[in-house]
């Protein structure tokens, strides 16, 4: 699998749950852009625009949306959120629904709606049964429930479709922040009545910084009342000459604004084609059975403490440990001078690989932490 990529040997890269390495394929698009671009500019620009309608067709398959018209694509999973909060016409009374281990970005766009008298509830997931205490948290005044569907620090893994049947037994909006799965476990839209989700196409997706998946279910899209306006949300956005009688797309392009940045169209189509290629079934296998492996070597460990979960039904691809008797940001910057790219998170140490990598970098790695003291 380490064909695809062309990372410095002297690296462990386990770190996809922060910004990926980019596959050989999709350096290639980059630079091919980019020579096209100093020879002959925007002479190409059709087939520019058959790329980034190939990447919405991508993203369908890859999220199982009912068709590419579902899908836009915006800056990144911020703005997507954004574009909920704000198009929502909310009632005073309504509340919305998230947990307590969410990314700020999928908790400071609701709070921000308290001032108009919208009511927020945080439900505390670390419990046995993380999924009913949000479901506890919904009651007929729910508009919306908003969750990770993996959560950024422990790697939780939420049961998107328990979540997505409550949402709709209580005819509430279900919102999924999918950063930390698209890409690394299957996803499929339709199996867990979700209206809206969002997810940069930087970590699992393996692409740029600057592009995100924005998916809206189609029976959904009345429901947000548009915020940002421009030539390209039009209805025909190729008459210039008409843009007095103006009308918004009737698909998922209507949330885009303005030109589309093509650059990163091109990178994330290539790195797209790569998880469809290999098909996200044997992706999500080898995510899974990587952490596996992290979770038995790591379980040996005496002094070590698995902040995760270890079933293979409540994780994805994010490992996140602690060390005992030892200052673990010193040994999180022992790592990096070694060569482990991770992060620290949630109170501990976060590796996040992808389906690339190997066991004898997971050895190394243990045995990097077994000897610092």
């Amino acid at each position: 699998m380490y064909s695809h990529f062309n990372l410095d040997p002297n690296l462990i890269y386990v770190n996809h749950a922060a910004v990926a390495p980019w596959p050989i394929r999709t350096v290639e698009a980059v630079k091919q852009f980019a020579e096209q671009n100093g020879q002959v500019g925007s002479r190409h620009y059709e087939q520019w625009l058959k790329i980034e309608q190939a990447l919405k067709q991508s993203l369908a398959t890859l999220i199982n949306a009912q068709s590419a018209d579902e899908i836009a694509l915006l800056k990144n999973t911020s703005e997507g959120l954004s574009i909920i909060a704000k198009g929502i016409n909310w009632q005073v009374g309504d509340n919305i629904v998230i947990s307590d281990q969410e990314f700020p970005s999928n908790f400071i766009v609701w709070d921000a709606l308290q001032r108009e008298g919208i009511e927020l509830r945080i439900a505390d997931i670390n419990c046995a049964n993380p999924e009913q205490a949000i479901i506890d948290k919904i009651d007929s005044n729910t508009r919306l429930l908003s969750i990770s569907a993996v959560q950024y620090a422990t790697g939780l893994r939420m049961d998107l479709p328990q979540l997505g049947r409550a949402c709709k037994a209580h005819d509430s909006l279900f919102c999924v922040d999918a950063i930390q799965q698209i890409g690394a476990i299957q996803f499929d839209v339709q199996a867990i009545n979700a209206d809206f989700v969002v997810a940069d196409g930087h970590k699992w997706m393996l692409g740029p910084e600057g592009l995100a998946l924005f998916y809206c279910k189609q029976s959904s899209m009345q429901q947000l009342k548009l915020q940002q306006f421009g030539w390209h949300m039009v209805d025909d956005l190729s008459d210039f000459n008409a843009m007095q009688n103006w009308q918004p797309a009737s698909n998922a392009r209507r949330f885009e604004c303005g030109s589309p940045n093509t650059l990163t169209i091109h990178a994330l189509h290539a790195s797209v084609s790569l998880l469809l290629e290999l098909g996200m079934a044997q992706v999500e296998s080898s995510v899974l059975a990587n952490v596996q492996s992290l979770i038995r070597l790591f379980g040996s460990l005496n002094d070590v403490s698995i902040l995760s979960p270890q079933t293979t039904a409540q994780h994805a691809g994010i490992f996140t440990f602690k060390k005992h008797g030892v200052d673990n940001q010193k040994l999180y910057e022992s790592l990096v001078h070694k060569g482990a790219v991770c992060a620290l998170r949630g109170g501990g140490i976060r590796f996040s690989p992808h389906f690339y990598n190997q066991t004898k970098e997971f050895e190394q790695l243990t045995h990097w932490v077994e000897a610092f003291t």
